[in-house]
């Protein structure tokens, strides 16, 4: 992914539970949280391969992802991509909160509350628009300073 994009200086990639579990439903991420709804406009897919040591793998991988920021790698887990750290940290996080909530509201048994028609798009494109932004100016500052207080070893 690095050789590939170049907007892409900082990739991180996930085998969480929750991660794993979204990536095995046949529809992924579904539009029940408004979290997911942020992520879901950036998200590809990729599907299962079998254990990544096939180089030529790569090259799927890459045109799967596109031009989105996150993927859900099928029956694996998930990735994302960002200019810096904490753009990538941050869009990962969403992600990983959107699969958990997923997997809690799916496990209670109740019927699911879907969003009303066009609510999911137009979450999708404000996410677009907005996540970047939340990521380099508000939460990964936040995030640092929570670090810094607990343990400002970190940094070294």
């Amino acid at each position: 992914v690095h050789m590939a994009r170049e907007d892409a200086h900082a990739v991180m990639h996930l085998h969480t539970p929750a991660g794993q579990a979204v990536s095995a439903h046949e529809e992924g991420l579904l539009p029940l949280t408004q979290t997911a709804m942020l992520v879901r406009g950036d998200l590809a897919f990729h599907d299962y391969e079998g254990v990544a040591v096939d180089l030529d793998e790569r090259e799927r991988i890459v045109a799967d992802l596109g031009t989105k920021g996150a993927m859900l790698l099928r029956n694996h887990g998930t990735l994302a991509v960002g200019a810096n750290v904490g753009e990538c940290f941050v869009k990962l996080y969403f992600l990983e909160r959107a699969c958990q909530a997923q997997i809690m509201a799916l496990s209670a048994g109740d019927k699911i509350n879907r969003p009303p028609q066009g609510a999911a798009e137009l979450t999708a494109e404000q996410g677009n628009a907005g996540l970047k932004v939340a990521a380099n100016l508000l939460a990964w500052p936040a995030l640092k300073r929570k670090a810094y207080r607990l343990d400002p070893s970190f940094a070294s």
